[in-house]
């Protein structure tokens, strides 16, 4: 088994108490954590790899707990409208995606992650145009050639326009056919192993475009097959007025009544929530992915991180859809995450530790992975960012953590992910660049051709 051995680091451990070490190491060895501690590492056999780390902060991996990949070659789109509206002006572009255009998409999307310190991804994948192909095959492939953990949902949608749901017909599925391919996918690719690289989540979309029965079926459906739920859930108050109206109830019940609460469950979003919603959700340990930057791109509103921490409820740390977070970046939603929850809440809202933690072992918990990531403990997976912290942007700030979540965006000396380098120097390891920016490029105007944009 062969070590890599970084030394003289300032260490975020994100463990259960929040150890924190100046000018100490982390030994890899394999695809494992296998010493934490401070000052030079111990004498190991096998170092392939020594890395002295001086003027830089370790951290575990970041973690994105909710996305949509496809939506990379329709960034900059529909720039000042709120979700509904939005949602109606992309879908008809969304609609002649495809397997080939999903996996440019996928690379550019993961790259962005990466580059930003994310190890571990989930993505929501709701569109599958008839014609489309196997578009989360593609996507799970481009993904798995750039090294990112990932853990992808197979989405669905079967109410239209026609059903009173938001999306054209073109994009939505039978009820049945969306739970036979959900299964399928699970069969197909699911890990559950404590090394895996790759899980399946059902995701039905949204109340707006999904039927009790979906919703009801899924959640039996993953219950039977062990796998996570995940979907949309009290994002904007138009989605909060929907409810209500056509189901007498908001959306928190709503997903109550249909067994859409519960510890192998998380929401994207989650803004508009009373406190008997966040009790709900403290009581069934559901989970949150909250997305700073997008629901401010569409001025859905911030949601209440402070409330629901304190409340036990697990929340981690999410990029959305690069059409409303045009960065796609994690490492940069880390200080979105600190500044809009101060604005909304005080300044002693969202500490830069606090930020850290729910952008780590958060979203770990949000993903049921936190046995395996989302701290540095020894007998733990190897995914780890080595941040440089000692440029001109950064030298100075005494507090690593500070510099990392309030600074600018922080360069990647080292990203591993299982054990493997990923980001060497600010630049992906096994898949070039210009390529990826190249193959967007294309996909975003194929779709723009196809949808009439240009």
């Amino acid at each position: 088994m062969t070590r890599i051995v970084i030394e003289n680091a300032h260490i975020a451990t994100v463990d259960p108490d929040d150890t924190e070490i100046a000018g100490g190491h982390v030994v890899v060895a394999g695809n494992r954590i296998e010493a934490v501690g401070s000052g030079p590492a111990p004498a190991v056999p096998d170092v392939v790899r020594r890395i002295d780390a001086s003027g830089h902060l370790v951290t575990p991996g970041l973690v994105n707990t909710h996305h949509h990949f496809y939506q990379w070659i329709t960034r900059g789109l529909a720039q000042n409208s709120a979700l509904f509206d939005w949602l109606v002006e992309l879908y008809p572009t969304w609609a002649h995606i495809d397997d080939a255009l999903c996996h440019a998409a996928a690379q550019g999307s993961a790259a962005a992650l990466m580059l930003s310190g994310c190890t571990t991804a989930t993505d929501h994948a709701y569109v599958f145009p008839r014609d489309g192909g196997d578009i989360l095959g593609a996507e799970i492939a481009a993904v798995a050639a750039l090294g990112l953990r990932f853990q992808p949902t197979r989405g669905s949608m079967d109410l239209s326009v026609d059903d009173g749901g938001l999306p054209p017909a073109s994009v939505t599925e039978d009820t049945d056919e969306a739970l036979a391919a959900t299964e399928a996918a699970i069969d197909r690719w699911h890990d559950p192993s404590f090394d895996s690289m790759l899980r399946i989540t059902a995701a039905p979309c949204s109340p707006f475009s999904v039927s009790a029965e979906l919703l009801r079926g899924a959640a039996e459906l993953a219950r039977r097959k062990g796998v996570r739920l995940h979907t949309h859930g009290s994002e904007t108050v138009e989605e909060e007025r929907f409810c209500r109206e056509k189901f007498g109830m908001g959306p928190t019940d709503y997903f109550a009544s249909l067994g859409w609460l519960g510890d192998d469950v998380w929401m994207a979003h989650s803004i508009h929530m009373s406190d008997a919603d966040i009790a709900a959700f403290a009581a069934t340990r559901t989970g949150v992915a909250t997305c700073p930057s997008s629901n401010a791109r569409i001025a859905a509103g911030t949601a209440r991180v402070p409330a629901l921490l304190a409340a036990g409820v697990p929340v981690g740390l999410g990029v959305d859809g690069a059409a409303s977070n045009e960065s796609g970046e994690l490492g940069t939603e880390l200080r979105i995450l600190a500044l809009l929850n101060r604005v909304a809440w005080g300044p002693d809202a969202m500490p830069v530790r606090r930020a850290l933690r729910v952008a780590t072992m958060g979203g770990a918990q949000v993903l049921g992975r936190e046995r395996e990531i989302g701290s540095l403990e020894p007998g733990k997976l190897a995914d780890l960012a080595v941040w440089k912290l000692d440029g001109f942007r950064h030298a100075g700030i005494a507090d690593k953590v500070a510099a990392l979540v309030l600074g600018a965006a922080a360069p990647l000396t080292l990203l591993l992910v299982d054990g493997i380098p990923v980001v060497e120097h600010g630049h992906l390891t096994r898949v070039d660049e210009d390529a990826i920016a190249r193959n967007a490029a294309d996909a975003a105007a194929t779709l723009a051709r196809r949808a009439g944009l240009h």
